[in-house]
């Protein structure tokens, strides 16, 4: 279970440490270096201190994003009992929903403590990214270069080899009795789990969440960090932002079953449809998204909004001119978050889903409950080379983009 819960919580972590990192200062390295300060020494005295609000907010998320997951514990926990698969068993197995209540409402402390500490950390936070900041440009150092590349490379192949295993077994006739090799596991129209319609109905969720999700979250974070007055209005933003990452996906549908079913409710055309899929999926994951967002906006001076002001500059003009484009690696990164994470969710979609809205992540729950484990497999990688895909084309729309707009961080 802590093997899986790292593999699946890696990509979180590593798009907020990046975000944090990659508007270090070029000028305080120069100081240091000048001073003949050793490396070690401006390791922790510029670099840690520059990342720290990154670095704590990353263990905020891998603490509560592990202790609510459900889909790990779920498939391969066995008889390991975790809080989110025991508010499974009350409200699905039990039908004890005064229980699962309580164990949902145990695991809102962590967002409680985790709002708390935030608040700390941001009330030291100073803006790296000053409008006289020099952008840092990594010196070429061989030795150090190599040795990090072989840490990662490891890192990589571990992920490979958990991969590669899965795409082993999506080939294999029957797992594990019949080891030959066939395609019979990829016609999904002869599974029990809703075929290849359920694999494009979680394309096109994933799209609609990557589209509509970024911008609406970039916009959310922008008023929380940027909005002038009503300082108590933005800390109750905040706060309502970093809830949904303590609030177990399964906790998350079941109050939306009881919301968006009730007679009396006028949203209640959303229930059974896509869109409440897409408002679930972009809530579920909100908090690290609002976070990362919210980090690439800390970095701006105040100074950028001054300065408009004085020049009578319209809001919006400062924000699509100096906001937007300095930001942009963060929002692709927010966007590209989104759509993997909409590809892979159950939890927040299991009570969810109709007949005509069935997700391949669903599908492979079903297909691995009615032990027809190597389809699964199959309708897994039929996921990952989907997400492999996505990620290959972010990178080069990023890179495209990034000459266009991020041309002054190597001037």
């Amino acid at each position: 279970v802590i093997m899986a819960s790292c593999f699946w919580v890696f990509p979180h972590a590593l798009m907020i440490l990046i975000t944090a990192l990659s508007t270090a200062d070029a000028r305080l390295y120069e100081a240091a270096e000048a001073l003949r300060t050793p490396k070690w020494r401006i390791f922790w005295t510029v670099t840690l201190p520059g990342a720290k609000y990154g670095i704590l907010s990353t263990g905020f998320i891998v603490f509560t994003l592990v202790i609510t997951d459900f889909g790990v514990p779920k498939v391969i926990g066995g008889n390991f009992n975790v809080l989110a698969t025991d508010v499974y068993k009350q409200v699905v197995g039990q039908q004890n929903f005064e229980m699962g209540a309580v164990v949902s409402l145990v695991l809102l402390l962590p967002a409680v403590a985790a709002f708390i500490a935030d608040r700390w950390v941001q009330s030291k936070q100073v803006a790296l990214l000053s409008a006289r900041a020099v952008p840092f440009q990594p010196k070429s150092e061989p030795l150090r270069d190599w040795l990090l590349f072989g840490f990662c490379a490891t890192i990589a192949f571990i992920f490979l080899a958990m991969l590669g295993m899965a795409a082993y077994a999506s080939f294999v006739t029957f797992w594990p009795y019949n080891l030959t090799l066939s395609l019979n596991n990829y016609d999904f129209d002869l599974m029990d789990g809703g075929g290849w319609e359920a694999y494009f109905n979680s394309i096109r969720m994933a799209i609609y969440c990557a589209v509509f999700g970024s911008g609406l979250i970039f916009f959310g974070s922008y008023l929380v960090e940027k909005a002038r007055g009503v300082s108590w209005l933005r800390t109750i933003l905040h706060l309502i932002a970093m809830m949904p990452l303590a609030i177990p996906g399964l906790v998350l549908g079941i109050a939306y079953i009881f919301f968006f079913n009730h007679p009396d409710n006028p949203l209640g055309f959303l229930y059974g449809t896509m869109g409440i899929l897409v408002i679930s999926t972009i809530v579920h994951f909100y908090t690290v998204s609002h976070l990362t967002s919210l980090t690439a906006l800390k970095q701006l001076d105040p100074e950028f909004e001054t300065v408009s002001l004085s020049l009578k500059t319209p809001v919006w003009r400062t924000f699509g001119k100096v906001t937007l484009p300095v930001c942009l690696p963060a929002l692709l990164d927010v966007a590209s978050y989104l759509f993997l994470n909409a590809m892979t969710t159950v939890a927040a979609v299991v009570f969810l889903y109709s007949p005509e809205t069935m997700l391949a992540s669903i599908a492979v729950l079903n297909m691995d409950d009615a032990g027809d484990i190597a389809p699964a497999a199959a309708m897994a990688l039929m996921i990952v080379y989907t997400s492999a895909t996505f990620r290959l084309l972010h990178a080069l729309l990023t890179r495209y983009l990034k000459r266009r707009t991020q041309a002054w961080r190597n001037s």
